[in-house]
């Protein structure tokens, strides 16, 4: 099929996506013990999607994907692996016994068929770097650089029980320069996927779905145990993924996972990816951090934490505008294990969520549980700390009842300093969290923090169910009036874009969404991206830029990125990029400037 077809190109408006879309002859990506094989369409069969109290998603079809595109730079043929050995044979033996009778995935947050169905399903190999083309628009001089999603992809399809979250990270950079564009995905090479890429199978447990209940922790454990005592693989060497988002601080690029130290990577001049390897900071940094640190546009400061399920539950740290990480701030006022994937900083303070989401051992022990849970009976609570606090004497918590939040948007002072101001999505149903994703409502809420009074008031920004929401970068830690943020149909699937402005909710109202853009039928986004449109002018508009993200068409199984007005009423299209093959749905992205890429 020709890639650049009419009937292909007619699909676009500088308005909007498509409404709707030729279907594509397909074939069905099955999963089973093997791989994934993308394969020519063999039929013309389309399937209807049905909701049930219990949704499975529909298969995707494998996309007709164009034969004459040919990739800038090719990797020489992989040599074939070896037969595994006798070692890996019987530990395998091990894991198909507890994944078919002691712990099987019987619950579809943990079932491969649904969790890797529809465009979740990861892509079989990496793709260098290979060129796009511009169907609709212009890409603006000011995309000069790189845009980079990361997600989960795992190198090999699951023997037993996965959770959505336990994928190997994955890169897809488009890479922009002049107008044109070039997709490359490449995985992160942590150390947990160079051991399993040489053992030829899993080797680590998966951490949000090996866990659950006593009996299938015990026999993972112990599995784990004794390939360590074997020599299979060493945990102090790092146990993560790299899979949540990226980092740019210190003139340094990092894939981020918060059960890891970070991993630098960097992006080459024709758009490849590569791996520079694991960083502890010249020995200061423990363990693990936060896959959210926050960067100061103002000062060149990054902010930073890591939390566990042992005392301290929480170290704040930071690094300098040269990347160098200064002295831990442990935090023994957090009292009991929280689940703190993000957080918020001000230009005097940093702002933590002590929410309902815990280590939940019990629930692990005498149920079948995972050991991740909600705690019902807890009351969530804010903290909030100077942000160049040597210790934790001056953090005071603040009780917020019903205020549970996974991401914040952002935060900042009001008068002179005595009053915190944070923007954030509150999750309305958090036992869903990890088990029913798809149930999941999160509105967006503004909240006060009289630091004189102690007094906490909320009000609502916006109804909708969203989340994963972004600002203009310049403005983290300062007063901000946009947000944009993804529109769950339901969660995890974002079917569109909203741009709310904040300063509505200070006179009383409810819903302060100001644009909104749904991509189509069948076609679903990850989260958008603002790019300034001068990011060096102090008298730019805060909304003047663009919004970029990654869009799917499930009906004919082809990717596009997506540029967006982040100015316009209706967030309408200045340009799309029709990608050489789909890229899965993911979690968080990051663009990089052309000059910030020449720095690595």
């Amino acid at each position: 099929m020709d890639p650049f077809s009419s009937s292909f190109l007619s699909s676009f408006s500088l308005s909007n996506l498509p409404l709707t879309l030729p279907p594509s002859t397909s074939s069905v990506l099955r999963i089973s013990a093997v791989r994934i094989e993308e394969k020519p369409p063999t039929s013309t069969s389309t399937t209807t999607r049905t909701r049930t109290p219990q949704p499975s998603r529909r298969q995707i079809p494998s996309p007709p994907y164009p034969t004459k595109t040919k990739p800038i730079s090719t990797n020489p043929p992989p040599t074939p692996k070896p037969p595994p050995s006798l070692a890996v044979t019987i530990f395998n033996a091990f894991d198909d016994i507890i994944n078919t009778f002691i712990d099987p995935p019987t619950r579809p947050s943990v079932d491969p068929k649904h969790v890797l169905a529809d465009n979740f399903a990861p892509v079989v190999d990496e793709l260098p770097p290979t060129k796009c083309t511009v169907v609709s628009g212009v890409l603006p001089p000011c995309l000069d650089g790189a845009y980079i999603r990361n997600g989960p992809n795992p190198q090999f399809l699951p023997r037993g029980p996965y959770h959505l979250f336990d994928g190997d990270g994955m890169l897809h950079v488009i890479r922009i320069s002049d107008g044109g564009a070039t997709l490359c995905s490449r995985y992160v090479k942590t150390y947990k996927f160079t051991i399993e890429e040489k053992t030829g199978s899993p080797v680590l447990p998966n951490v949000f779905s090996g866990f659950n209940g006593l009996r299938a922790s015990a026999a993972r454990g112990a599995l784990s145990a004794v390939r360590t005592l074997t020599g299979m693989f060493d945990p102090s060497n790092g146990i993560g993924l790299a899979n949540t988002s990226l980092a740019f601080f210190g003139d340094s690029l990092y894939a981020l996972g918060e059960s890891d130290l970070p991993y630098a990577v960097k992006v080459t001049a024709d758009g490849d990816v590569v791996t520079l390897g694991r960083r502890d900071f010249d020995g200061k940094l423990f363990m693990s951090m936060t896959a959210h640190p926050k960067v100061d546009y103002e000062t060149g400061e990054t902010f930073a934490f890591r939390y566990g399920p042992v005392p301290p539950f929480l170290t704040y740290f930071r690094f300098d505008s040269e990347g160098r990480k200064e002295a831990d701030v442990p935090v023994f006022s957090m009292t009991t294990p929280s689940f703190l994937h993000d957080f918020a900083i001000t230009r005097k303070y940093a702002v933590f969520a002590e929410i309902q989401l815990g280590m939940n051992p019990m629930e692990m022990i005498f149920g079948s549980g995972s050991p991740v849970g909600a705690n019902s009976s807890k009351i969530p609570r804010l903290g909030v700390i100077p942000r160049y606090a040597k210790d934790e004497s001056e953090i005071r918590w603040f009780e917020v009842p019903g205020f549970n939040i996974i991401h914040a948007i952002n935060a900042w002072d009001e008068d002179g300093g005595d009053t915190v101001v944070m923007v954030a999505p509150n999750i309305l149903s958090v036992e869903h969290t990890l088990e029913r994703m798809d149930l999941i409502h999160a509105s967006v809420e503004r909240v006060r923090v009289d630091l004189k009074t102690g007094f906490v008031s909320r009000h609502p920004v916006a109804s909708r169910n969203l989340d994963f929401a972004v600002i203009n970068p310049k403005y983290a830690g300062r007063k901000n009036r946009y947000v944009y943020a993804a529109i769950g149909d339901p969660m995890p699937k974002i079917s569109g874009v909203v741009k709310l402005d904040v300063s509505m909710s200070e006179s009383d109202r409810c819903d302060c969404t100001v644009a909104t853009r749904i991509f189509g039928p069948g076609c679903y986004g990850g989260e958008p991206f603002f790019v300034a449109k001068e990011p060096n002018n102090p008298e730019a508009e805060e909304d003047d830029g663009y919004l970029v993200t990654y869009v799917h068409n499930e009906n004919t199984g082809e990717s596009s990125f997506l540029v967006m007005d982040a100015k316009s009423p209706n967030l309408e299209t200045v340009a799309v990029v029709k990608l050489p093959r789909r890229v899965p749905y993911g979690f968080h992205g990051l663009f990089v400037t052309e000059t910030n890429l020449k720095k690595l």
